[in-house]
């Protein structure tokens, strides 16, 4: 049994996904140019997806969005310090160490088949063990000049296929790579 894996991520111009301090006000900022009821693909992406995995400083800024983002879904959040969760009966969070190899062969031996892997470590991470299948990155049209970037260091190429690209009316640009076979 495999599971597949998807990140799906908003960067700015110049490819930071939060200020140093972890800060996505230019993207509050930005989302304000969006009219209403446009999600840019976003639910129907989280209608594909069985469990979301994030790291503990990604949980850490969503915990307190109104309301939870993730509602239904499962969420597992790799991290080893202790976690004081969010709770309500819409909220399945779970906390792991495992390295990203063994968390995915259980999830996919739990019955999991699409992964959304978010938090810019974690999908560094991911990327750098060949374990992403397709990135959707939506880049909003603003320079922040600095901050945490969503790519890092691999040990060599990964090859990407675009499967779509669309720009909206609003600024944004979306595009959605696929690994290539034999990466």
């Amino acid at each position: 049994m495999t599971i597949t894996t998807s990140v799906y991520i908003a960067t700015s111009l110049d490819g930071f996904i939060a200020r140093e301090d972890g800060s996505i006000d230019w993207l509050s900022q930005a989302n304000t140019a969006v009219p209403p009821g446009e999600d840019c693909g976003y639910a129907a992406f989280m209608g594909s997806v069985d469990v979301v995995v994030m790291g503990r400083n990604t949980y850490e800024q969503v915990a307190a969005f109104e309301p939870w983002p993730y509602a239904g879904k499962r969420v597992v959040v790799l991290t080893s310090r202790l976690i004081d969760f969010r709770k309500g009966p819409e909220i399945q969070l779970e906390q792991s160490a495992e390295l990203p190899q063994a968390l995915l062969k259980r999830l996919a031996s739990e019955g999991c088949k699409h992964a959304y892997v978010d938090g810019g470590k974690v999908i560094q991470n991911f990327l750098s063990h060949g374990l992403i299948d397709a990135l959707t990155v939506t880049t909003v049209p603003i320079l922040i000049g600095g901050g945490r970037p969503l790519f890092g260091r691999l040990p060599g190429d990964v090859r990407w296929t675009v499967a779509r690209s669309k720009a909206y009316e609003f600024g944004f640009v979306q595009t959605t790579y696929l690994v290539r076979a034999g990466n």
